[in-house]
């Protein structure tokens, strides 16, 4: 399955979990926020779809995704990602032991797949 249609298809369950994603130019990371009450995951349409595909995985981790169906392929897609992140966020935070909170914050919003939304 394609980097594209994975993504088409977390899209779609975001919309049935209440979620609005939105794909716009900007100076952003892009990640999940909450406008107006409503939960929204934000991805930025000029990184490439490994990258949007990442924020997306991150932006439903925390999700009930069990109460949803997800394609074997995307679920398999989902877990893959996870693991990624996790060896990776793993490196991150033993190199940020030393540095305080705020400047581990800070070291993680500057990651192009933080879930965080930033604008400038």
């Amino acid at each position: 399955m394609t980097t594209k249609k994975i993504i088409d298809e977390l899209t779609d369950v975001a919309k049935r979990m209440d979620m609005e994603v939105r794909v716009e130019k900007g100076d952003f990371r892009g990640g999940r926020c909450h406008v107006g009450g409503q939960t929204v995951i934000m991805l930025n349409k000029r990184h490439p779809t490994e990258v949007q595909l990442a924020v997306l995985a991150r932006s439903l981790r925390n999700e009930p995704l069990e109460t949803v169906y997800l394609k074997p392929a995307v679920r398999e897609a989902l877990h893959r990602l996870w693991q990624e992140a996790d060896g990776d966020d793993g490196d991150a935070n033993n190199s940020a032991d030393s540095e305080s909170s705020e400047d581990t914050s800070t070291a993680e919003s500057n990651s192009p797949e933080s879930p965080r939304a930033h604008a400038s």
